[in-house]
């Protein structure tokens, strides 16, 4: 990364000014903007997310925030309702309320005389779902977007109910919230009245998770903030990207081929990172990406923004397994629309596992009544990562080996030239199971001549979700069914003399919740089929990508640690009681913030665990530590949410204290029981 300093325009930071709701609670907001801007209105460019400018996120946005600003731009960072130094409460994600809000920032800073009216929207994660669903709304000041790891599907391609299985990320992130929002306000902006906003925040809290598992199926709550309910209703220019590591990797290219905007995608090999932080790397200069998008479509300049591909994408080049990557090998190839011409989506029969080759005749046709049978352990999935890496602590998948000894697995032959996918690779499945409710995993892996297996990427389907994701119909024992399991986007090269793997498990825990009980997959060979997005090679005539500038962005905010950082991810077998437990710690240490004298304290410590094959046995929890201290002032908040299972139940119990010093100010407990609807 290359820290700039002397950019086009002098800024002026304003650190502390308050946004009034139309119910009068007021919004803190953050805003760089150009000196000149006071005699020469400028667009004005929002990022608006939950985690606290003023700490939590102020290394990040003192890169991009004053580094935007220096090229002509308000840039203006607003923490949502009930976050930061922002009044009132926060109780889940994406409400209509917060919606509202966002289009009353937006009405406020397209009135502001350093404004010219115009306005953008940009963000990564939250900040790019709030810039997305508040563009479908059609505010009239905002001319275009720029996000960054996010997706239109709130249901299926977010962390909750990923081909209709609950992710274990589902409580991970509910308790990542549940932390963030019960933490107070800093007296040092808010005054006296901080323990006051402070008690508010505990009093209105609750466990993130049981409103997610009250909804099960795709119904209303889940449609509302959706974009894939009505593309159409995006009618601003969108600069999207993701990485091939992150949750986030098919959105990109749904939102390409269903917009009628002027669009343009981006997907390096990232986790869930901004490009120009991307790792793995390597990053990119996305920020001047951004900045040519933003001189495009809020200033009108004519600087040939949209010429060239729809899509740029990181072609990874195969590596051997591992949890975490400085570097992906590859390189950046271009795509002139999206679906891409230079696609083409091949079918591969499956045979005794086997992956054919296109328009082989699978032997499974001859003996229609057999079939290849899996029931997968409870140990399938531990060496899987997470949902969404972030690359620390290392989260991605290992060698896929142990995994693949309780699976139903199928190879291609050696490959003898070079294939390389672009998209999502789909199973096409004929099959039967033993119980109502079940599941299967698909991985597609690159193996090595000798047998190390990289996992690629992935899909999971619960079978009762088998006619329409969301809508679940209990399985009849016995019976066949045709089920399709859409794998995650990705981007990838195999080899000569590599093997492509497809392999199905009927369980993936932790990374999804398994069903109520162990089930028996029956998979019939001759009409089931893998299709793999086969990318053609380029012809010798055709250019190769530009080449993306290096990162930059402006120097951050001085921080110094005072306390070491601790990141583990341990997987342990307990071959007595056939325990098993995967645990990962996400510890920050203290952070002090030179510019405040404050210091930061962060702490995450997340557990699955269960016992031999019973699938009631598992267990998951999510406990996080929060601290602030500055002087005389110290407050901790500790959050802890646990999930468990009975083949008809769920189980959440979770605890919030409040903490001034070493005195408990705050105490509540939750004890709920909710009912499995087909999961």
């Amino acid at each position: 990364m290359r820290w700039v300093s002397n950019l086009p325009c002098a800024t002026k930071e304003e650190e502390h000014v308050t946004i009034a709701m139309s119910d009068g609670i007021r919004l803190s907001a953050r805003i760089w903007r150009p000196v000149s801007s006071d005699e020469e209105p400028v667009p004005a460019v929002l990022e608006y997310i939950p985690y606290r400018k003023r700490d939590l996120s102020a290394v990040r946005d003192s890169i991009h925030h004053p580094y935007i600003a220096g090229h002509g731009y308000a840039c203006v960072r607003v923490d949502l309702r009930g976050t930061g130094e922002s009044e009132g409460v926060l109780t889940d994600e994406y409400l209509e309320l917060e919606q509202r809000d966002a289009e009353e920032v937006l009405a406020w800073l397209a009135e502001q005389p350093w404004c010219n009216g115009t306005t953008g929207m940009m963000g990564i994660s939250w900040g790019a779902f709030a810039a997305l669903q508040v563009a479908a709304r059609q505010p009239p000041s905002l001319r275009a977007i720029v996000i960054a790891s996010f997706t239109d599907d709130r249901y299926a391609d977010d962390m909750h109910y990923m081909g209709g299985a609950l992710l274990s990320d589902n409580l991970a992130e509910a308790g990542t919230m549940f932390a963030y929002a019960t933490c107070p306000p800093d007296p040092a902006v808010v005054g006296g009245r901080w323990r006051e906003m402070w008690h508010e925040r505990l009093e209105n809290a609750r466990p993130w998770v049981l409103e997610w598992l009250r909804h099960q199926r795709r119904d209303d709550y889940w449609r509302h903030a959706s974009v894939c309910e009505d593309y159409q209703a995006v009618r601003c220019p969108v600069l999207a990207s993701s990485g091939w590591a992150d949750g986030y990797s098919n959105a990109v290219t749904r939102l390409l081929g269903h917009l009628d905007v002027p669009r343009k995608g981006l997907i390096g090999p990232w986790s869930h990172k901004y490009p120009h932080l991307g790792e793995p790397g390597p990053a990119i200069g996305y920020l001047q990406e951004v900045v040519r998008w933003w001189d495009h479509w809020l200033k009108g300049v004519d600087n040939g923004v949209m010429d060239g591909p729809v899509l740029r994408t990181w072609m990874q080049d195969s590596v051997p397994p591992s949890t975490s990557y400085e570097q992906r090998p590859g390189r950046w190839v271009d795509e002139p629309d999206w679906p891409s011409p230079q696609v083409e989506p091949t079918a591969h029969p499956l045979t005794r596992h086997r992956i054919g080759a296109p328009g082989e005749a699978p032997a499974g046709r001859e003996l229609p009544g057999e079939a290849l049978t899996v029931q997968s352990p409870l140990s399938v999935g531990q060496f899987a990562g997470k949902w969404a890496s972030y690359n620390a602590p290392p989260d991605l998948p290992y060698d896929q080996r142990e995994e693949d000894g309780g699976s139903l697995v199928f190879d291609t032959d050696p490959l003898t030239e070079r294939v390389e996918i672009l998209g999502s690779p789909s199973v096409e499945l004929e099959l039967s199971v033993s119980e109502p409710v079940a599941m299967v995993a698909a991985r597609l892996s690159d193996v090595a001549p000798d047998g190390r297996a990289t996992r690629i990427t992935y899909g999971l389907l619960n079978l009762t979700h088998r006619e329409t994701i969301g809508t679940p119909e209990p399985l009849e024992p016995g019976r066949r069914y045709r089920a399709r399991v859409q794998l995650n986007g990705v981007a990838q090269a195999f080899p000569p003399g590599h093997r492509i793997r497809l392999s199905l498990s009927t369980s993936y825990w932790p990374l999804a919740w398994p069903p109520p009980k162990p089930a028996l997959l029956s998979v019939y060979e001759g009409p089931s089929t893998l299709t793999l997005p086969i990318r053609r090679e380029l012809t010798s005539d055709e250019q190769p990508p530009r080449p993306f500038e290096e990162p930059e962005g402006a120097p951050p905010v001085a921080t110094t640690q005072l306390t070491p950082r601790e990141e583990r991810w341990d997987v342990k077998r307990d071959l007595v009681g056939y325990g098993a437990e995967l645990t990962i710690v996400k510890d920050a240490g203290t952070q002090r913030f030179e510019d405040i004298g404050l210091d930061v304290g962060r702490r995450a410590f997340e557990r699955y665990t269960a016992v031999a094959d019973d699938f009631t046995s598992v267990g998951g929890e999510s406990t996080w530590t929060m601290r602030f201290h500055r002087d005389d002032w110290d407050v901790r908040v500790v959050t802890s949410t646990v999930l468990r299972s009975s083949e008809t139940e769920f189980f959440v119990d979770a605890t919030l204290d409040g903490y001034e010093g070493d005195r408990r100010v705050f105490s509540r407990v939750w004890n709920e029981t909710l009912p499995r609807d087909c999961l």
